[in-house]
Order: structure tokens, then sequence, then C-alpha cells
């Protein structure tokens, strides 16, 4: 059983199911709203466990109704929660998510309390990482508190896991030296290397460009298309498996999690962990929202 740490985001999601997304000035009606739990951290975290990882989560939440609920249901999946501080002056993170009749997805995030903890919380929090073979992050808390994250890890030799998302144009030098495995999908990905990711050999180009800022294993997410994979001269375009997709919400994060649940630290069977990521994601599609889409491992060991 692999054991991970998630540095990372805390969201109550409110979804919205239209027709078709809102043009500029236009008002469309819904078809159905729900809340759910959600946030980039949190929805790794539960694929993680969910999968059959021991997880530990370090973040925050607001002292109110919506963070007592997240902090229950993360309870509730196993996750280790002693890392969550909960913030006096502060509300709970929320993503307001509208998701239309293709499936595809827009998201709006209110951070609240995912930026009330930085790198002292972190280094409270050190015995959680040096314990756990993996630490994974995002960018939707301080990047100085992933920054101390992967400092410890990589003083501690846990492995790293950047998934830059929601993409920055820059990303710190120090992070990128610190990080083991990169994961962007596609649109981050251009916005990283200004390539513009659509098959496998953009996607190379996209890859030998995070190698040269010193990432050793990069993973891009490309939709339907599947994952590709460049890792110590190795690379290929790993196929997603073909389903219907009704909601795109928590599909990276769930591939994330699954993925990190049955790597192995030296990383030697990484195309059989994102052969296993992506029957994962698969049935993420399929259901609408973040965390109540998320699978179990009993699941995605059924997708042939």
């Amino acid at each position: 059983m692999n054991r991970v740490t998630v540095i990372g985001s805390i969201n109550l999601d409110t979804n919205l199911r239209v027709r078709k997304m809102p043009k500029p000035g236009e008002t469309v009606h819904a078809t159905g709203h729900y809340s759910a739990a959600g946030g980039k951290g949190a929805n790794q975290a539960v694929a993680a466990a969910r999968s059959g990882c021991k997880v530990s989560f370090i973040g925050g939440v607001g002292n109110d109704a919506a963070g007592s609920e997240m902090l229950n249901l993360l309870k509730k999946e196993g996750i280790n929660t002693s890392g969550i501080i909960t913030a006096p002056y502060e509300s709970t993170g929320q993503a307001f998510i509208t998701v239309d009749d293709n499936g595809q997805n827009s998201i709006t995030i209110y951070a609240g309390a995912n930026y009330a903890f930085g790198p002292n919380e972190v280094v409270q929090n050190k015995a959680l990482i040096a314990n756990s073979d993996f630490l994974i992050a995002q960018f939707e808390t301080p990047l100085e508190a992933t920054i101390k994250g992967f400092e410890i890890a990589h003083a501690e030799g846990v492995t790293t896991i950047l998934n830059p998302a929601p993409a920055l144009a820059e990303i710190p030098a120090d992070l990128l030296k610190l990080t083991d495995i990169i994961t962007p999908n596609e649109t981050e990905a251009e916005t990283i290397t200004g390539i513009k990711v659509i098959d496998e050999k953009t996607a190379q180009e996209a890859a030998a460009k995070l190698h040269q800022q010193g990432v050793a294993t990069v993973i891009i997410t490309i939709g339907a298309k599947g994952a590709f994979y460049d890792y110590q001269g190795q690379c290929a375009l790993i196929p997603a498996f073909k389903v219907k997709a009704v909601d795109t919400t928590a599909a990276g994060d769930t591939f994330i999690g699954a993925m990190t649940s049955v790597l192995k630290p030296d990383l030697t069977n990484l195309k059989e962990a994102i052969l296993f990521a992506n029957k994962a994601s698969s049935l993420t599609v399929q259901k609408f929202g973040a965390q109540p889409a998320i699978p179990f491992a009993k699941d995605i060991k059924l997708v042939k």
C-alpha cells in the first residue's frame, strides 16, 4: 500500500448543468443544480484513498459549516486530516462549476481558507511527508507552502508529483528542480511551454521543454486521446478508454490519485500505472460531480 501526502485545496463545489455554455452577456437556464465536495487537492486525495492508498492531507478549511462538512467527508474516506487547519477568519474554499451537455466544464474558484496556510504549517507536518512514498501538490494553494513541502520531500527521499493546475505561465525554477513528476493536461502544457499539444509529437516537444527545466518525468493528459509519458528516454501515448462523457470535472484529479496508488516509487511500472489511471478517469467522466464520481479500486479493475 502506497503512502501519499497531499498539499492542496479543499472546496465546496456548486454545480450547474446547462445545455450550452453562456456567451458573454447571455443568460441561460440551468437544467440541474447540486452541491458536492471538491477542490483539486481533496479530489486527488479521495481518488488515491479509494484506489487503496494510505493518505494524509495538509491544507485549510474555514470555521464554517462547509469546513466541518468537508473535514467529515475526508475522514469518512479514511484520510488523515491532522494536517488541515481551521482558519478562524476565512470561509472554506468554493468552486462554481458549469457543465454543458457535451460534458465540458467551466470553473470559477474562490480560494478562501485554501490560502490561509503556508510554509510554517507544512513544516509542522514534516512527519506526514517524511513517512510518505509520494507528495502531491497543485496550484490552488500557496506556492511557498508547496516549495517547502517539496524541499522536505527531497530531503527525505520522497517522490514529488506536481499537478500544475490551474496553469501558471511561469513556474518558479526552484519548484521545478524539486519536481520528480509533472502532470499537466494539454492546455496547461501549452501555457507552460508555449507548445500547443494535440498529439504524441507535440506532447513530446512540450515534454522536452519541461525536461530542460529540470523535471525528469513528464505525463501529459490529452483528454479523450489518452495520456502521454516521457521518462528516461522512453515515451508513448497510452490511449484513453472510449466512453460517453457526461462531466469531465475531476477526471484529471482521478487520474493522478489512481496512478499514485499503484505507482512504484522507482517508477518501474509507470506505463501500467498510467493505464490504471486511464481506467479510473474513464469511470469518473461517466458520472456527475467531482468526488461523487471518483471510482473505487474494485470498479477500476473491472474496466476492460
